[in-house]
């Protein structure tokens, strides 16, 4: 009780400087709060900003990724197929919560008043229920959700889409009706809607997936899959699985296999699914990756700043009051106080109005990370648990490492000197 009564006639006095250590751990800690708090979310922000660049895992039939990858070219339909009533199994993989769309292909040709026209057939927007009951809804809708649409998406069995360019070329607006023809069938379409996407899409009709199998009469095939998943960026063990899953280790490799790698997953859709290869599209996934790793770095190192420069300026305002009373502190000495007790004190004093002002910045370093997620991102930023015990770590080794100055004084503060005023 007595050391408490110290410390609170202690906190009596010198209100102005113990208000300067509150507001300086306030402002430290609301920086690195904020920094710490959407750094550890930026990653599900990041993904889901980068989502709209689209797949970041392609999947193709064995023998078109040979080809592609012996002739760095992308393979024919030729080349063999995918089976469609496979496509649930890419949500039952071990990673199939990070999986958020896909989307199946099968090109072909089809003949239009005698004008032969690019045919991609995919899903728009398909629900689908796997093999563990889930529902859910996926198709190019989300995955190609850039594309500029002039009309509507197209949901119907007989509804299209058409690139700019094609559809420039062949006069055809939203709500024209078009006969498409093969030597397999002939099918009437509506054109719901004209996209501009920036890509050789622009020049492609893309219809239902069942409209391209009667035309190209590959009923139950696919020629490809684009698949847009959640990952974690890549590392070593990554890189080197990538290369080569057999030179890990066993415990490498469990590390490797339970962690969002692309790699990872795409390794867990080839074993789902028969005689697939997927392989991640590096130009998205690497993207994604830099851009992760280098807005982490920048957000740690202004947290970091942040509280190097609290604790100098703790250092400056403790070691001050400590001189001031250089004579109450000698006096305790010649008293017979120890050391310890002493620093006991002055660092007691000094927790508890980095206490106050710790708390108090900690809420407003909350409120600044809901700002940044608000102009930044859009939407608010989920405090996670670590949060709060990583800056009560981190506030508390600001104040020690602020006070070592300040003991350093005290330990060295001769009793006889200071009692003569020298």
């Amino acid at each position: 009780m007595f050391f408490w009564r110290m410390i609170g006639r202690a906190l009596r006095r010198q209100v102005s400087k113990r208000l300067m250590i509150a507001v300086t751990i306030l402002l430290g800690s609301s920086l690195a709060t904020s920094m710490f708090a959407v750094m550890l979310d930026v990653s599900d922000k990041v993904q889901a900003e980068l989502g709209s660049f689209g797949a970041n895992i392609q999947v193709l039939p064995q023998g078109a990724s040979i080809v592609s990858d012996m002739y760095e070219v992308d393979s024919g339909a030729s080349a063999g197929s995918i089976r469609e009533d496979e496509l649930p199994n890419l949500k039952t993989i071990f990673w199939a919560y990070n999986i958020e769309d896909f989307a199946p292909f099968l090109d072909t040709t089809a003949a239009v008043d005698g004008v032969d026209v690019p045919v991609v057939g995919t899903w728009f927007d398909q629900e689908l229920t796997t093999a563990t009951g889930e529902t859910l809804s996926t198709g190019i809708t989300n995955l190609r959700s850039w594309w500029a649409i002039t009309g509507s998406w197209a949901q119907a069995p007989d509804e299209v889409m058409a690139g700019s360019r094609l559809a420039s070329q062949l006069g055809w607006e939203p709500g024209d009706r078009v006969t498409l023809g093969t030597g397999n069938a002939q099918v009437e379409v509506t054109v719901t809607g004209v996209f501009q996407s920036g890509s050789d899409e622009d020049n492609q009709l893309f219809v239902p997936l069942a409209v391209a199998q009667q035309l190209a009469d590959r009923p139950g095939e696919v020629g490809s899959i684009e698949v847009r998943a959640i990952t974690t960026p890549d590392n070593d063990l990554a890189e080197r699985a990538a290369r080569d899953p057999s030179t890990l280790s066993a415990d490498e490799w469990e590390t490797w296999y339970c962690t969002a790698y692309v790699s990872s997953i795409a390794y867990q859709i080839e074993e789902a699914m028969t005689n697939v290869a997927a392989k991640p599209v590096r130009q998205v996934a690497d993207t994604e990756g830099v851009i992760l790793n280098k807005t982490q770095l920048i957000m740690s190192v202004v947290a970091i700043f942040a509280m190097v420069a609290a604790s100098l300026g703790i250092a400056n305002l403790v070691t001050a009051s400590v001189m001031e009373r250089s004579k109450e502190v000698g006096l305790m000495k010649a008293l017979g106080a120890r050391n310890k007790s002493i620093v006991g004190l002055i660092l007691t004093e000094t927790l508890v109005v980095a206490l106050i002002g710790g708390v108090a910045g900690f809420g407003v370093g909350i409120g600044l990370a809901q700002l940044v997620g608000r102009l930044v991102f859009g939407s608010g930023i989920t405090i996670r648990p670590i949060v709060p015990p990583l800056m009560a770590l981190v506030i508390l080794l600001t104040v020690v490492i602020g006070c070592l100055p300040a003991m350093r004084y005290l330990l060295r503060l001769r009793p006889a000197q200071v009692l003569h005023g020298r």
